[in-house]
């Protein structure tokens, strides 16, 4: 295992376990680095081999520090890939979601040729529903999904050549 495994690995125990990701995503019961490294193994890692797509971590500019992730998933009960991001909260509110998740889009639309996303956000986390609507996201409508325990907010973003340029 590398360094930069070893990395991403304890980026995501951390992202994993912080108090907001539990709230407002889920709680995915991993506790340990080998329980990180098999959400890794067997999310990321497996979507991208699936899908060629699949969440990317986001790295400061300035520090290089690892600070959150933010890429595209298939989710069960959507037809379509879904754009989720998390980061630790010292990094919150300071536009790495919203740089990450414009860079994810305009891959979504030029490297996969993909003319839809969606999104989906707890009705009550309002910072990721404000973001969603800056990168020109629309409410669509309320929705329950096979592996989520509680209705969510479903968003979906039209993909157009200009958007993604």
């Amino acid at each position: 295992m590398s360094d930069r495994d070893d990395a991403d690995v304890a980026l995501m125990l951390e992202l994993l376990n912080d108090p907001a990701f539990i709230r407002n995503i889920a709680d995915r019961g991993v506790r340990t680095l080998e329980q990180a490294r098999d959400y890794l193994r067997n999310g990321a890692l497996r979507s991208y081999a699936q899908h060629g797509f699949g969440m990317y971590a986001i790295r400061r500019k300035d520090t290089g520090d690892l600070i959150g992730n933010c890429g595209l998933v298939r989710r069960d009960g959507l037809d379509g890939p879904d754009l989720g991001y998390a980061l630790l909260p010292a990094h919150a509110g300071q536009g790495f979601a919203l740089e990450a998740a414009r860079a994810v889009i305009a891959d979504a639309g030029s490297r996969l040729g993909l003319a839809r996303l969606h999104a989906i956000v707890n009705p009550d986390n309002a910072g990721s529903i404000r973001l969603l609507q800056k990168l020109g996201f629309e409410f669509d409508r309320m929705i329950v999904l096979p592996a989520i325990e509680h209705a969510v907010d479903l968003f979906h973003l039209h993909l157009s050549k200009e958007a993604t340029a």
